[in-house]
């Protein structure tokens, strides 16, 4: 088994805030994250997806089409957004913590990434240079 890794970037703003709480308990628990004018991240988005060679090409999925797709269903849909305003796929009411975009993406491109004849093995999301999120699909890693 191989892997193949592609590396997007993208900038988006977001709050995390639970309404339901004061200005002081949201700081509490989400500190800087919840702050009333919004912030963003320059974020790194890696998506790797797995399987053999294919026996003319040696690619495991062409990365041309790999990129289309991701760009396609994720950048070009969350980059210079809100997360939280302008993203019609983020449910309402969701936290845009990194931990639920990661999988928020998965959902956005498993099938198509599969059935370029590879299959979705990993969506790594770098929010900082600190904190990352990965994601192996409702099943884990395997």
């Amino acid at each position: 088994m191989l892997y193949l890794t592609r590396r997007e970037t993208f900038n988006a703003a977001h709050k995390l805030h639970v309404p339901a709480w004061s200005d002081e308990e949201n700081l509490r628990v989400f500190g800087k994250c919840s702050n009333k004018n919004w912030h963003g991240h320059n974020y790194q988005l890696f998506v790797t997806v797995a399987g053999e060679p294919d026996p003319v090409t040696g690619f495991v999925m062409d990365a041309k089409v790999l990129s289309t797709i991701v760009k396609r269903e994720i950048i070009d849909e969350v980059d210079h957004a809100n997360f939280n305003l302008d993203v019609d796929w983020m449910p309402a009411g969701m936290q845009p913590t990194t931990e639920n975009i990661v999988r928020l993406f998965w959902e956005r491109i498993e099938a198509q990434v599969n059935e370029n004849g590879a299959r979705l093995y990993c969506i790594r999301l770098q929010e900082t240079e600190n904190i990352a999120a990965e994601y192996y699909g409702p099943e884990g890693r395997k």
